[in-house]
């Protein structure tokens, strides 16, 4: 990941033993720095050895894990997005789940679509919660509604403009935890099979 490193030789500002400036010797522009930090992240990440019969179970444990390594640090997960990877971790990870999806049965060319819809939904499910917490923790506390007052919005619709949405206000605001992420990568799992 020393790209820049030779472009950038030790000087004022730039430690070559280390230290805080240390870093950006190595990084060219900000879309290295978010690389690297991701690619940090993606070490952590444990890849189970490609099982065809639990290859479901597999993917989706890649990425709750991911999504529960993105939650650790608000805001990292936007720095995922519109990234074309060439960190070794985060290669390794597109490998490893590459090697999950092809176990199951996956024809290539949808399994690498899939990696990359999976990992957007993720960095996209990370970046919202993010946003949400942060906002409930500041002074848009009060545009962050909780269940119970977005169902009591929702209910209180006129029921002719909006019957759908008055009639099924329950169901619109259900789900609890992850419930609502471990539901949408089932769909995507599901969806892979039936290709």
């Amino acid at each position: 990941m020393a790209v820049g490193h030779a472009a950038h030789p030790p000087g004022p500002g730039r430690g070559a033993a280390g230290g805080p400036a240390s870093l950006y010797a190595h990084v060219v522009n900000k879309a290295d720095l978010d690389e690297l930090l991701i690619g940090r992240l993606c070490a952590g990440l444990v890849l189970p050895e490609a099982d065809p019969a639990a290859w479901r179970d597999q993917i989706r444990g890649v990425c709750a894990q991911m999504r529960d390594q993105c939650l650790k640090y608000p805001g990292i997960s936007r720095a995922a997005l519109a990234m074309a990877p060439t960190d070794l971790e985060i290669v390794r990870v597109g490998e490893g789940m590459l090697a999950i999806l092809l176990a199951g049965g996956v024809a290539p060319q949808a399994a690498a679509w899939a990696i990359d819809a999976l990992l957007l939904y993720v960095a996209a499910y990370c970046l919202e919660v993010s946003i949400a917490r942060r906002r409930s923790t500041q002074d848009d506390a009060a545009r962050v509604l909780d269940r119970a007052e977005l169902l009591r919005r929702f209910t209180a619709l006129p029921a002719g403009a909006f019957p759908h949405t008055t009639r099924h206000a329950a169901e619109l605001t259900a789900g609890e935890g992850h419930d609502r992420f471990d539901f949408t990568l089932a769909l995507m799992v599901d969806g892979l099979e039936r290709r």
